[in-house]
């Protein structure tokens, strides 16, 4: 790995500001690379919310970049926060006046701004990187550019070779092609797998790049199929046949998520403490207002309200266990409108069993890890996911389906001797009811729910190994130049 410079290309990423798990994995892998020996720097757009003096960003140099008839310029912000090297794109316009990240009108221009000014950007660094890491569509445009532009001059872009990562193939960029004359980039082709008139930039990063990885290896695998490939499964069945399709599994930042630490749980504890959780489970249900039972089940889940999060099996199953009598559920998250009507409805109807939390907490998110026994994740398709992790190693044991990452990270309990939670395959009501009522049984059995929460606890989910499979790709991508 010594030489190996990579410039890793994302939209979010903490600590700065965060949407989903391309913050985490923005936010971490770079880092754990670092400690592999690899020279990898993260460069992404300054939003309004972030402020260059909090992290000792500093500006380095007013950038051109060719857009529209012309071009505008840009501040490039640099500097290193807790070890990473860090750039930052200040534009005024499509970025460092906005407080969200997307769900603007213009963030296809958005981000076909960010990537022409990515690629300016890098010819102004006293460093040259020999990789470029674009994670999803936003940086996709930086793809398309290489290999129909860069790798055709003579200079200091044809040796550059390109990484693209899909953390979702469901958000795919779609715009007119009209972005191409906006990013003068008219030279990109149209691609089959792109609607008349269109530029899908998901696919012309999977298109375009060297090699392209998604996020465990059974989603991988699951997009080569029409069911989970939104469209691009005739374009990613070509790459993999190419030999350029590979499945990663994301880590977890355990410095972050570490339940001996966590000052948001009333108790901390680990593995060898374990009997101390049950205090956590109590307050939780105190600061609920649900009876404060030990020997009755508490289920939870932090979630965003998404049919691909598998709400529409999970409420009715929810509400045939609770019919029953069986169990406490606790639900955090915003979303889809209809979904939580149907919360509110269900926490109506059981209000001594329910309690439907819609909304963003953080502290709360860390205290239903810390204090529910079951953690639910019954997804239609779950590209790695992080809820699972985080519960294991919080000791509750994870339910979902096994799809995507989820089938990677939670070998069932009553299939594998290595199991650490519960698993179903069809998705359907009656297979997660199923499951549910088998996880329960296990609960009564205490002495076993208790081993399986130790094993779910010493998993390591660090970025270590996954980190160390990315500067083997990293290599691979390289020697596919040539």
């Amino acid at each position: 790995m010594e030489g190996l410079k990579v410039i890793f290309i994302a939209a979010e990423a903490t600590p700065f500001i965060k949407v989903g798990g391309l913050a985490d994995v923005a936010g971490s892998l770079p880092r754990a690379l670092r400690r592999q020996g690899v020279d990898v720097r993260l460069m992404m757009p300054r939003y309004a919310t972030v402020s260059p003096k909090q992290y000792g960003l500093q500006r380095l140099a007013s950038v051109p970049v060719p857009v529209g008839s012309g071009e505008t310029r840009v501040h490039l912000l640099g500097g290193e926060v807790e070890g990473l090297p860090v750039y930052m794109i200040w534009d005024d316009q499509y970025f460092s006046a906005r407080e969200k990240v997307y769900g603007f009108n213009d963030d296809a221009q958005r981000f076909a701004f960010f990537a022409r000014s990515v690629i300016a950007a890098l010819e102004y660094l006293d460093w040259k990187p020999n990789l470029i890491h674009a994670n999803d569509w936003h940086a996709a445009p930086i793809v398309a550019w290489l290999r129909h532009y860069g790798h055709k001059r003579e200079d200091f872009f044809a040796r550059v070779a390109s990484l693209f990562t899909i953390h979702n193939i469901a958000y795919q960029g779609l715009c007119g092609r009209l972005i191409l004359t906006f990013a003068q980039m008219q030279a990109v082709p149209h691609l089959e797998v792109e609607p008349p008139g269109q530029v899908n930039w998901m696919a012309q990063g999977i298109a375009n790049a060297e090699m392209v990885n998604t996020v465990s290896p059974t989603y991988a695998r699951e997009i080569l199929e029409p069911e989970a490939g939104a469209g691009l499964h005739t374009l990613l069945r070509r790459r993999h046949e190419e030999g350029a399709l590979y499945g990663i599994l994301n880590g977890l930042d355990t410095e972050l998520w570490n339940p001996a630490t966590d000052a948001a749980l009333v108790q901390p504890f680990d593995v060898e403490s374990l009997p101390m959780r049950r205090v956590n489970k109590a307050a939780l249900q105190r600061e609920l207002g649900l009876p404060v039972r030990a020997e009755v089940p508490l289920l939870g889940t932090v979630t965003r309200l998404d049919a691909l999060k598998g709400l529409d099996i999970l409420i009715p199953a929810l509400e045939a266990l609770l019919a029953e009598g069986e169990g406490q559920f606790v639900i955090l998250g915003t979303g889809n409108a209809d979904y939580e009507a149907q919360l509110r409805d269900l926490q109506a109807r059981f209000p001594q069993q329910v309690r439907a939390l819609l909304k963003f907490d953080e502290r709360m998110a860390r205290r239903i890890y810390g204090g529910v026994d079951l953690f639910l994740m019954p997804s239609r398709f779950e590209p790695c996911g992080l809820g699972q992790m985080i519960a294991m190693r919080y000791g509750a044991l994870p339910l979902v389906r096994a799809t995507g990452g989820l089938a990677d990270t939670v070998p069932d309990a009553d299939e594998s001797p290595h199991g650490t939670g519960f698993a179903f395959r069809p998705y359907t009501v009656e297979a997660l009811l199923a499951t549910m009522h088998r996880a329960l049984r296990t609960f009564a059995d205490a002495p076993r729910w208790q081993q399986l929460q130790r094993r779910a606890m010493t998993r390591d989910f660090s970025w270590d190994a996954s980190a160390r499979a990315y500067a083997d790709l990293y290599e691979r991508t390289m020697r596919s130049l040539g």
